[in-house]
């Protein structure tokens, strides 16, 4: 098997700053401190991969585009070329997506999120290599990723076919305003595996009794510190609450007041109380209620609430389980099993997060 490995360094930086995303901003999430978060997700996968199916033929791009990451996973790849300069651009994942097909790879293994996955997709158009994510973007949308780096490793070494999946991307400045407008940008062939995510989906039902319930228990919670997560049913009880919540971002709320708008992972830290309740609903079609679209919620965040998920029953109808991807695998182990979702004003339905 030959697997060409590809990293956008910067894939994901954005995310725990409350940036939503990275395009056209990764100075500015320089600024505020954010870190890589794509190099650890690669090495989570190719690690597994080196553990798993160790005589792979590794075809890698120049730093900081995988060369390292692979050497330090145990492999020796073929370094086919290199970026031009350490600021790396889409020109560069598409030179080296076609350095790996013309070098006969099987399949490319890509980490980033729904920008890099087009960007993959456009250099294999027409062709018959397949593609594989590894998320490590904060706007994942596209059903070409593994739901997890581990998960990635174990479809690439033991896929037999493939089938065409979505590649979609929004638009960030959209999105960092509150509005959320998927495009199709590709259709791709992917390794057919169970743990690969579905696109996400919009539609959520009713759920004006389910916010009139979690709001009347926040505002009976004195001295507990609510941060409350993305998500249009979340913002039913933003708007329950009669607060000016950020559509697509973490509110911290307290006694009546807002502590932060839109907070970032370092001012949710800052904030919180020796009470804390995390109140989240998952992704449509996907499931997932932590590590997409939400990496303020960062372990540290975690760890230190109660987390309550809540979930119109039109929703929970189009997943089957619930999933976490919080960059911990320790703390993904922790959350598995089954829990409460609040789906009415007082009812509830066990969901497992698998």
């Amino acid at each position: 098997m030959r697997i060409g490995v590809v990293v956008n360094p910067v894939a994901g930086m954005g995310g725990r700053v409350g940036l939503k995303g990275t395009d056209g901003k990764v100075e500015e999430a320089r600024a505020r401190g954010a870190e890589p978060r794509a190099p650890e997700r690669a090495h989570r996968a190719l690690s597994h991969l080196a553990t798993l199916a160790p005589e792979t033929e590794l075809l890698a791009w120049g730093d900081p585009m995988g060369a390292s990451l692979a050497r330090e996973a145990g492999f020796d790849p073929e370094v086919l070329g290199a970026p031009e300069t350490d600021e790396t651009t889409a020109a560069d994942t598409m030179a080296a997506v076609d350095a790996f097909v013309d070098a006969d790879a099987d399949l490319v293994l890509f980490v980033g999120g729904d920008g890099t996955a087009a960007d993959v997709a456009e250099a294999l158009d027409g062709r018959d290599v397949p593609m594989l994510g590894v998320p490590a973007g904060v706007k994942v949308y596209s059903s070409v990723f593994a739901v997890s780096p581990e998960d990635a490793a174990v479809a690439a070494t033991t896929f037999e076919r493939t089938e065409a999946r979505e590649v979609m991307d929004i638009d960030e400045d959209e999105y960092r305003s509150g509005e959320v407008h998927p495009e199709l940008r590709a259709v791709a062939h992917v390794p057919v595996a169970e743990d690969l995510q579905s696109s996400k989906q919009t539609s959520g039902g009713t759920v004006e009794a389910l916010a009139a319930g979690v709001a009347d228990d926040i505002r009976a919670s004195e001295g507990v510190t609510y941060v409350l997560g993305p998500g249009s049913t979340v913002g039913a009880v933003k708007d329950e609450l009669g607060i000016d919540g950020s559509p697509l971002g973490v509110d911290l709320y307290r006694d009546g007041e807002v502590l932060v708008r839109d907070a970032t992972e370092t001012e949710i830290l800052a904030n919180l109380s020796e009470e804390n309740v995390i109140v989240v609903t998952p992704i449509g079609g996907q499931g997932f209620v932590f590590g997409r679209g939400n990496p303020q919620l960062s372990p540290d965040v975690i760890r230190r609430c109660d987390v309550r998920v809540v979930a119109s029953r039109a929703k929970l109808d189009t997943i089957p389980v619930l999933r976490v991807d919080t960059d911990d695998p320790d703390l993904d182990e922790e959350l598995h099993g089954w829990t409460k979702v609040r789906v009415g004003r007082v009812e509830r339905r066990m969901m497992k997060i698998a």
